[in-house]
């Protein structure tokens, strides 16, 4: 069995998308990812994304918000970008073998109706994907017959 990837999900604030994915991802493939999160900045969390998570059933439990720095020396196999701003500054981020970047609204300033449950869906949805693409398994080439093989 091999280690779990590690994933770090990067939004500006850390406040409301990157720890959505952070839980999402461990509630829906805890055993191929360990799943962190970080902002540019550490902000408070924003009760409303406690409640959206809550409200889907996915544990939030130990959700904090953190800044880049306290990541910094680590690697990750997966850092995801997960707005704009984040995206930018894909040149602080710590040691990756890929950086993805998805750009997804910022709730605390949509105007669409239950922002937060609609941006949620959407970092869900992704992040299936995600998981799906990640983990299917490797094809195997096919073999090849040995050319050499004397005729009789």
């Amino acid at each position: 069995m091999t280690d779990p990837r590690r994933v770090l999900f990067v939004c500006a604030r850390n406040d409301v998308r990157s720890p959505m994915a952070e839980a999402l991802l461990r509630h829906i493939d805890p055993a191929d990812f360990q799943a962190f999160s970080a902002g540019l900045e550490a902000y408070e969390i924003d009760p409303r994304t406690f409640e959206s998570l809550d409200h889907i059933g996915v544990d939030a439990s130990g959700l904090r918000s953190k800044s880049l720095e306290d990541f910094e020396g680590q690697a990750f196999d997966y850092v995801i970008t997960l707005c704009d701003k984040s995206s930018e500054e894909a040149s602080r981020m710590p040691f990756t073998g890929e950086v993805m970047v998805w750009s997804f609204e910022d709730p605390t300033i949509s105007e669409r109706h239950d922002p937060f449950r609609h941006t949620l869906q959407e970092i869900g949805d992704r992040i299936k994907m995600f998981v799906t693409v990640k983990t299917r398994p490797v094809p195997q080439a096919p073999s090849v017959s040995d050319s050499n093989t004397s005729r009789t």
